[in-house]
């Protein structure tokens, strides 16, 4: 149903139904593009609702409403998928760089639709990346809220003073920023290298690189082995595998009741 002309464009467009959401989130749930491309999309006049053409994002629609995109009708919210993706070094974790290096969603394979990464994995890091076709579901799962820890297996070089490694439990504050209780510990020694374990419930940007370094010890190699649920298992770097339906339903659904 459309509101009274009266009102101003891209507030006309109502229904009677009580709950709604906004255009652009409706638009990145039909899997064609993310919130700010649906923005950038409607300012350039593509997107129309119910025959309208909208020139403002600051719309909620309904399921009766009719949304297009050139012209062409969206499908209706798909499926969340996921996938896991063992990222290797020397791939940022975001969709363009301007320098040109590369990137992880120019190396995942063509067979993929357009999926966001759940958090990021530093450019010299490798191991496990969670994909999502959600960006809900994305924020939600790599939120501090959700609680979902990040296991790692970290090289470092320089000696290790496991009552340092111990103190990190308590969590740390280094060059202003605090960081929560990180759980840490020597798993074996190389020579002037040291293999740890490290477990972590936030994982801020190069959280570990940086907490390592200030206890003396300097990350050359950083594997995230895990990420709440999901295992790196025998994936092989650059390998993609999909997360069956039942086992994404079941996470999503935790993570809505709170759990």
């Amino acid at each position: 149903m459309i509101d009274d002309d009266s009102a101003p464009k891209g507030e006309r467009i109502a229904n009677s139904a009580p709950k709604g959401e906004r255009i652009a989130k409706r638009m990145a749930a039909a899997g064609l593009c993310s919130r700010r491309e649906a923005e950038r999309w409607i300012a350039a006049g593509r997107v129309a609702v119910d025959g309208k053409t909208l020139d403002t994002p600051a719309l909620t629609v309904h399921d009766g409403n009719v949304v297009t995109v050139d012209g062409k009708p969206i499908p209706g919210a798909a499926p969340v998928r996921m996938w896991l993706y063992h990222k290797p070094p020397g791939l940022l974790t975001t969709n363009s760089d301007p320098e040109g290096r590369p990137t992880v969603f120019a190396a995942l394979p063509k067979s993929l639709p357009r999926v966001v990464s759940v958090g990021r994995l530093d450019m010299d890091s490798e191991g496990l990346l969670l994909l999502t076709t959600s960006g809900e579901i994305a924020r939600k799962l790599e939120s501090p809220k959700t609680a979902w820890r990040r296991r790692y297996r970290v090289r470092a070089y320089g000696p290790v003073d496991e009552a340092k490694l111990k103190s990190l439990a308590k969590g740390i504050t280094v060059e202003g920023i605090r960081y929560r209780p990180i759980e840490a510990e020597l798993e074996r020694k190389t020579g002037a290298n040291s293999w740890l374990k490290v477990t972590l419930s936030e994982g801020k940007n190069r959280e570990i690189r940086r907490v390592l370094e200030h206890i003396g010890l300097k990350t050359n190699r950083l594997i995230r082995t895990a990420f709440g649920p999901f295992q790196l298992g025998n994936l092989k770097s650059g390998d993609v595998r999909s997360v069956p339906a039942k086992v994404v339903a079941e996470q999503i659904g935790k993570q809505s009741d709170g759990g």
